[in-house]
């Protein structure tokens, strides 16, 4: 089975992205006066899981389901349980859904997703799912005695509603990932003015944030490309 090589499909600005991520996030780390070498994996393949995410490569899906689980234990580690309980119980099984959906629906054979319109249906179910999801999760972090609970409540709602639209395989999936990093910013914000260990988690989720916006960009145009190649 040939084996392939997913960063030969990136553009010259993907490589400029996804290196400064790299940079940014790294010396971000190597600056904090307390050393967590979990936030500095975490971070870095994360932003490698974006930028193939912007691409619509599964390669992306696969190492999103690995930052989950990092993620989970750093958020173990400051008791925002909401976070852990979100990676794990969420964002990577629908990461291992995307994968399988990703792989089935590939745009002619190439490693490229074939990228989807969301129905209305879909819409009010999205709707539907993440306003239950986020009342059944608010009232079980209460139970944990989250820290920052209802900053932790919005992130969950977020990350779901980004989560739905991934696994759709919809450009929309970036916005509501957005949405969720500045959420998340403010939340590892809040953690890192008790200590500077977690200072890369927010340099982190603020790259996040610019690739997710890369990636709606992005996304629009394979759309845009895709749509024309079938009416050719």
């Amino acid at each position: 089975m040939k084996i392939r090589n997913p960063f030969r499909n990136l553009s010259k600005f993907e490589w400029s992205l996804w290196i400064s991520s790299l940079i940014v996030v790294s010396g971000t780390f190597c600056l904090s006066s307390d050393f967590n070498v979990l936030t500095l994996i975490a971070s870095l393949i994360g932003v490698t899981a974006l930028i193939f995410i912007a691409k619509g490569d599964v390669v992306g899906q696969v190492l999103t389901v690995v930052f989950s689980l990092f993620y989970a234990v750093i958020s173990l580690q400051f008791r925002y349980y909401g976070e852990m309980i979100t990676y794990l119980g969420m964002t990577a099984p629908i990461a291992v859904l995307s994968v399988v959906s990703w792989l089935k629906h590939p745009y002619r054979g190439t490693a490229e997703v074939k990228v989807d319109h969301l129905s209305r249906k879909q819409t009010v179910w999205m709707i539907f799912l993440t306003l239950a999801v986020t009342c059944v999760f608010y009232f079980i972090l209460a139970a944990f005695h989250t820290a920052n609970l209802i900053v932790s409540t919005i992130s969950i709602a977020t990350s779901f509603a980004a989560s739905y639209l991934m696994l759709c395989r919809s450009p929309a999936y970036a916005l509501a990932y957005a949405a969720n990093d500045i959420v998340l910013i403010t939340l590892w914000i809040l953690a890192t003015i008790d200590s500077l260990s977690y200072l890369p988690m927010v340099i982190c989720f603020l790259m996040f944030f610019i690739n997710d916006i890369y990636g709606f960009i992005n996304w629009r145009k394979i759309r845009k490309k895709q749509a024309h190649s079938e009416t050719a």
